[in-house]
């Protein structure tokens, strides 16, 4: 997802999408320890997500 279309939303919404993608990126982790991870690319692609959000987040908190 862009920043752009992240900005767009609420701050009510990036909370949830990023109460999502740390259980997400949780799962993945476990995943991962485990061997059972399909899609290795999966594990950066939620990472910055994450990141992304967070930065939004921070930037309508000012």
């Amino acid at each position: 997802m862009k920043a752009a279309e992240l900005r767009d939303l609420g701050a009510d919404e990036l909370s949830v999408k990023e109460r999502d993608l740390t259980d997400q990126l949780f799962r993945l982790r476990i995943q991962k320890s485990m061997g059972q991870l399909e899609a290795p690319g999966k594990l950066k692609v939620v990472r910055h997500d994450l990141a992304r959000i967070k930065t939004v987040l921070r930037q309508k908190s000012k």
